[in-house]
């Protein structure tokens, strides 16, 4: 099989490039070849140009699948559609399950509505993320009908995460001593390791599949007090779990998802978030999306991170200090910093 893949060089690209390799396939990249790779790269053709407007390197190429990991814009999203409409049969589009129009209830499936932007001219992808994320699938499906194929992944984690947002647990785990485990310890976490959804992706390719599909993991559902303590086993049982109420650490101005990652308190700004980890993924089990054990996922993006050349400073993970005031002022019962 022949892949296009618009954006290879980082993160889920990277890891579908290998995946694709390893399979047997063979496979163009598509970037402006400005950003570092994520690591070695194998026998692959390069192209380069721009999705916006410089698209001129993919005229006469013919390939099977499109798998697009960088389309965030409809407008631009729509320039690959147009070009590639007759080029390729078949249209991978990895959106994000963003896109639903809030998590009121657990559970959210496939058929559940998307939100919509407020400004249609808005490509603010900051501030409007999940609802471009929505317009570009429109575009997609529009452009390709019957033959596109929509990912909607949850969290995406594992090694060249350049999020930090799990990569801060195996790293504040394996550091030990007391450790601030978030909220109730029967909260639902999501995440799928990059891998795992890369190696999927390339394989429903291969197969053809069309259709929209939320994807995430595990397989089980997962609770905080179960992936701390599993985590915490991976990384050597050096750390001491203190569970602290979602009412303190709010009060405490934490900042939920990104300060404490996989942290959503369900109230306040957090309210249309309360179940964005508790998505329905049987249609994707049922099409064979398999995952690692956690322990792997864990234990190799420590690993990763041990070997990153750029600054190790997270971008995602609590103050070391501000740790230790709020486990102080925990135990002895004070409510707020003074």
């Amino acid at each position: 099989m022949k892949i296009l893949i618009l954006g290879g060089t980082v993160f889920l690209g990277y890891h579908i490039m290998l995946s694709a390799v390893q399979a047997g396939h063979e496979v163009t990249i598509f970037s402006r070849g400005q950003t570092k790779l994520a690591g070695p790269l194998p026998e692959v053709e390069r192209l380069t140009g721009d999705r916006d407007g410089n698209l001129a390197a993919l005229d006469g190429g013919k390939w099977d699948v499109v798998i697009d990991t960088s389309g965030y814009v409809p407008r631009v999203v729509r320039q690959s559609v147009e070009r590639l409409a007759g080029a390729v049969d078949l249209y991978v589009f990895v959106s994000s399950v963003s896109v639903y129009d809030g998590f009121h209830e657990p559970g959210t499936d496939e058929s559940y509505a998307v939100a919509s932007l407020d400004d249609p001219a808005t490509e603010e992808v900051a501030k409007a993320y999940g609802q471009l994320k929505a317009a570009c699938e429109e575009v997609v499906e529009a452009g390709f009908p019957g033959r596109s194929l929509i990912v909607r992944p949850g969290l995406i984690v594992g090694p060249n995460d350049p999020t930090d947002r799990l990569t801060y647990w195996p790293v504040r785990l394996r550091d030990g001593g007391e450790t601030i485990a978030p909220g109730s310890p029967a909260a639902p976490v999501q995440f799928i390791d990059v891998r795992d959804l890369a190696e999927w992706i390339v394989r429903m390719a291969d197969d053809g599949r069309s259709g929209t599909y939320n994807a995430t993991g595990p397989a089980w559902r997962m609770t905080m007090q179960q992936f701390l303590e599993q985590a915490s086993q991976a990384t050597g049982d050096r750390a001491k779990l203190v569970w602290i109420d979602n009412e303190f650490l709010l009060e405490n101005d934490v900042g939920p998802w990104m300060e404490l990652p996989l942290w959503i308190p369900g109230t306040g700004e957090t309210a249309e978030m309360r179940y964005m980890l508790d998505i329905a993924i049987g249609k994707a089990l049922e099409a064979g999306l398999t995952f690692r054990p956690l322990e792997a996922t864990i234990k190799d993006t420590l690993a990763w991170h041990d070997t990153r050349t750029e600054s190790k400073s997270r971008k995602a993970g609590m103050d070391a200090a501000k740790e230790k005031t709020l486990l102080t002022q925990w135990k002895s019962g004070a409510r707020t910093s003074t």
